[in-house]
């Protein structure tokens, strides 16, 4: 890929839009599939709760959530309006246990302690502000809730072509410092490895990530 298409990948991977964006929406569904079922399996889910995941994209692995107990409330939060609609669209038979809500990119519309459980697979890269964001998930979550936060590690994601375009890269130790300026007090960190094929062609390589889990 030219500078100028990686460039466009780039921005789409942080904000899905138009026909392009549900080509790599469902792209990145299938690529970060891994990392977000070990997510999901992290939180623990049980009976009655509540979650919320951060940056949804389409969707499309919501049915592993709700499958996960009963009674699930699931509720996921984007800033793509393509993302959003998509998201809506595949989960039409689930839209009584399933709501998807479009913001801003900074402060959920939710009230304090809303959620038992809240995860983020692959935005960390495109926080503004990390520690007022993780503040503000903090705020939503409730006290003995789970947040799970995963993300590819810097290393890796250095190798990829397209995060040269403004993403914001973290090591394990550099994501856990930063947590730790956050009103959050406790994580627990495990490291993985995943064959995953690349974004920008057919080749398969090595994912390093990582998976905090992330207490009051």
């Amino acid at each position: 890929m030219d500078k100028e298409n990686l460039k466009i990948l780039a921005q789409n991977l942080a904000n899905p839009q138009g026909e392009k964006g549900i080509e790599i929406g469902e792209m990145m569904n299938a690529t970060n599939i891994g990392m977000t079922l070990e997510s999901i399996k992290t939180l623990l889910i049980e009976d009655d709760e509540a979650i919320l995941e951060i940056g949804h994209g389409n969707a499309a692995h919501v049915k592993s959530i709700l499958n996960k107990a009963q009674n699930i409330k699931y509720t996921g939060i984007d800033i793509s309006e393509t993302m959003h609609t998509e998201a809506k669209r595949l989960n039409e038979k689930f839209k009584n246990q399933a709501e998807f809500v479009l913001y801003e990119g900074n402060q959920f519309p939710f009230k304090d302690k809303t959620f038992d459980k809240i995860f983020t697979v692959n935005t960390v890269y495109f926080w503004e502000n990390p520690v007022e964001y993780l503040n503000e998930i903090y705020r939503v979550l409730k006290d003995n809730g789970t947040f799970v936060l995963t993300f590819g590690q810097r290393d890796f994601m250095e190798t990829l072509p397209f995060t040269q375009f403004d993403f914001t890269l973290y090591n394990t130790d550099q994501m856990e410092e930063t947590v730790s300026k956050s009103h959050f007090k406790r994580m627990k960190v495990s490291e993985k490895e995943e064959e995953i094929k690349s974004k920008t062609g057919n080749e398969t390589i090595k994912r390093k990530y990582t998976v905090l889990t992330i207490k009051k």
